[in-house]
């Protein structure tokens, strides 16, 4: 895989693997409901802050142009999961990472891996709308324009923001501040600047807890449209929402220790959302979903 076209020389993008079992096959091995096209993989992910070890050996497949969504009680983890799939933790001095987190078979985590160019192939949208503070043109054309993307970029922009169906209520006016949006055409244009730098995957960190019910709505249809293109990862408190737009849907749960009271989260049961929320194998999934904890 070649980096994408830039105006400076980086260190190369990826470390290929060879000669290791993917997180897919020794999934399968153990009889989990994997999707057939693999995107990215986590494999014994553990993560650490200082001493505190927030997530506990998880696995989990992610399925090209399907939506996965991680639901669970607040603490458990499904956040840090997230941020783990494209190196946000890296930002954070006391994060320690261990396991394989993978991207088409490549590990994210290797040494000449560029974490820059990981975020731009998998881009991150954050729980509040957090437009720049410049125009709704600027606002696109940012990130494109960072990384030295070839085009006309009048056509980058345009066409990001066709793609979250904001093109015809902005398009009159590119040039006024974003902020003068409404939270939910904010939020779209946050997804439309995520992909501009044209990445394969998405990650959405409660992308609706802060909007209106209409907004929520119309995020929620767009998701359903960007998987046609993108594959998406999604964390939401909203069980209605992860049963109405995802594919397979990851449940996690987290475990105090009785010595620090600490919550660690781990995975307890991953499938199709439809078995999940229908026929549950674990009770602690069942009773999440019926609301009977958390």
């Amino acid at each position: 895989m070649e980096p994408a076209s830039t105006t400076s020389t980086r260190a190369p993008v990826i470390e290929p693997l060879t000669g290791v079992e993917t997180a897919a096959e020794r999934a399968r091995h153990r009889g989990l409901p994997d999707p057939a096209d693999v995107v990215m993989e986590c494999l014994g992910l553990n993560v650490f802050y200082g001493s505190f070890h927030a997530v506990h050996d998880v696995n989990l497949s992610f399925g090209r142009n399907e939506i996965t969504a991680l639901i669970g009680p607040s603490g458990c983890g499904k956040s840090t999961v997230l941020r783990c799939l494209n190196r946000m933790n890296d930002l954070i001095p006391s994060a320690r990472v261990e396991g394989e987190v993978t991207y088409d078979g490549i590990d994210i985590y290797g040494r000449a891996v560029d974490p820059i160019e990981v975020r731009r192939r998998i881009g991150m949208v954050f729980q509040k709308p957090n437009p720049f503070p410049k125009s709704i043109y600027d606002n696109i054309a940012y990130g494109p324009k960072i990384i030295g993307m070839d085009g006309d970029m009048d056509h980058i922009v345009e066409r990001a923001l066709r793609v979250t169906a904001l093109w015809d209520e902005v398009k009159d006016r590119l040039d006024d501040n974003a902020y003068g949006l409404s939270g939910g055409q904010q939020q779209r244009l946050c997804i439309a600047r995520c992909i501009a730098v044209s990445p394969d995957v998405i990650l959405m960190d409660e992308p609706c807890s802060a909007l209106d019910p209409v907004s929520t709505s119309r995020i929620e249809d767009l998701m359903v449209e960007l998987k046609e293109r993108y594959s998406i990862v999604i964390v939401t408190h909203n069980m209605q929402q992860a049963a109405r737009v995802s594919d397979r849907t990851a449940f996690f749960t987290a475990s105090p220790d009785e010595t620090t009271g600490n919550r660690t989260g781990m995975l307890v049961e991953y499938d199709k959302t439809a078995r999940i929320f229908t026929n549950p194998v674990d009770k602690r999934t069942e009773d999440y979903i019926s609301g009977r904890f958390g």
